[in-house]
Order: C-alpha cells, then structure tokens, then sequence
C-alpha cells in the first residue's frame, strides 16, 4: 500500500478495509503482488491496481451471478472482476455485498477459486 500513488492509495485502503470486515478470519497474501483474501487456504477474492481503475476480482463462476448488478450500478464488470476508475467512488455497499456472499459460498460449500 505504500507503494501506491496518492491517486490509487484511496481506493485501495478501502477497498482492503471492506474486505477486513467482510472477511475478518481471512489471511491477506500476495499473490501475483497484489493482495489476495484466503480463508482456510481457499482465495476468496483478489484486488488490484492499474493505471486509471483498480479492480476486485472474484472467481469468474461467482462473479457471473452479480455482473448485472455491478453494469447497473454504473461500473464495469469485466470477466470476473469490478473495475472501478479512480475518479469513480468505490461501491462500497455493492463491494461488501458481494464479499459477503463470496464468504458465505464458501463456508457453505467450500467452492475454491479454479471451480469454474
């Protein structure tokens, strides 16, 4: 996090602390250098930063269900992930939503990242 600019510091510091409370039990890793949310060795969700936008990744299954919700309310959903540009705010009720039900989907049936 301190690595980042000034412009995509905001994002992602909240986009982290929602997935803290989203996902208090979990273990943040790096992975591929970008912070990744595993709970009991299954990754959860996964956010990244770019140039113009910083994205939450999900697995690709699971974000299928929600993709229609996240064009709804006005962001890009891409294959798997909620693009947010940094002069976008983050969503962060859609945000928590969605974290909450990745976290449920996997108490519920373990279902693991490459499941798809």
């Amino acid at each position: 996090m301190a690595q980042l600019s000034a412009i995509r510091r905001p994002h992602l510091a909240e986009l982290r602390a929602l997935s803290l409370a989203a996902a208090p039990d979990a273990v943040e890793e790096l992975k591929w250098n970008q912070p990744c949310y595993v709970l009991d060795g299954n990754r959860l969700w996964l956010l990244q930063a770019f140039k113009e936008h910083c994205s939450l990744r999900f697995p690709i299954r699971f974000f299928t269900r929600y993709r229609d919700e996240v064009v709804a309310a006005g962001y890009q959903g891409i294959e798997g992930a909620i693009k947010v540009r940094y002069d976008q705010p983050v969503p962060a009720e859609l945000v928590a939503r969605l974290m909450a039900a990745r976290v449920a989907e996997h108490l519920a049936t373990g279902a693991k990242w490459d499941d798809d």
